[in-house]
């Protein structure tokens, strides 16, 4: 299953992924994704499937009219979606937008100063070949900033907690590796990187609020455990009313984990 199957499993359509997740995800985290990754005026930034452009244009704005910044993704929906969002700086030759494969990236060798790839490589059936591509692309002395989720870290308070666990069961099926940070810092050694630092960044959402993360997730969660018959529509349905009434009864509760990696060749 490709990456572009797997978000559309989910009922993760571009236009959904752009109402709800980049407010919820995106924009409040970008800013600090930016500043980890220690962008200069004039360099030269791969962002590894940009999705609709949140980071790309951030970058582009960092690294200034001297920089540039090149968004990858397989999925022309949401490279429209990256054009659209920087399209005054592509006027201006700050970004430009690709549609290639994370494993087989159609660039010289050395030809970035910096690469960022933000809950990408968790989709990656073949990383290893995907993080030698990387590696290969970054020039030496490049660096690399990767965000994934470990989705053993969750924590989400339900009145059901078998059906919590059935759905979540369902919804991991669609990483090629869930737990990929576990294992991450060995892949990128192997790869040729060193990695100077690892960091956790903590989603927490602590009252029900539809803008977060995790109420606004939770609804493409449950449609992909549906089209994957691991629940019906009834038992999702049930299980968000058993979110709302949480979050009016002042029980709510929502924590996930995301580990940085800040690599370099």
């Amino acid at each position: 299953m490709s990456q572009q199957e797997r978000w559309q499993l989910g009922g993760n359509a571009p236009e959904v992924y752009e109402r709800y997740l980049v407010p919820a995800i995106f924009r409040p985290w970008a800013p600090i994704l930016i500043a980890q990754a220690m962008l200069q005026a004039g360099e030269r930034v791969l962002d590894v499937a940009c999705g609709t452009g949140v980071v790309a244009r951030l970058a582009a704005q960092h690294v200034g009219a001297s920089g540039h910044v090149t968004g990858l993704d397989i999925s022309d929906a949401m490279l429209a979606l990256g054009q659209r969002r920087c399209v005054d700086l592509s006027g201006a030759g700050r970004a430009s937008f690709i549609k290639a494969d994370a494993t087989a990236l159609p660039f010289a060798d050395s030809a970035f100063d910096v690469a960022v790839s933000i809950q990408v490589y968790e989709y990656v059936a073949d990383l290893p070949t995907a993080l030698v591509e990387l590696h290969r692309v970054l020039r030496p002395g490049g660096r690399v900033l990767i965000l994934d989720t470990d989705w053993d870290s969750i924590v989400w308070h339900a009145t059901d907690t078998e059906q919590m666990g059935r759905l979540l069961a369902a919804w991991i099926e669609r990483f090629a590796d869930p737990y990929l940070p576990r294992t991450l810092a060995r892949r990128l050694r192997d790869a040729g990187f060193q990695v100077d630092r690892r960091d956790v960044l903590v989603l927490l959402n602590p009252e029900y609020d539809p803008d977060t993360y995790s109420v606004a997730n939770g609804e493409l969660m449950a449609d992909f455990a549906v089209t994957q018959g691991r629940l019906t529509r009834h038992e999702v349905d049930a299980w968000t009313q058993d979110l709302h009434r949480l979050g009016e009864e002042g029980r709510y509760f929502f924590s996930l984990n995301r580990y940085l990696f800040l690599a370099h060749r």
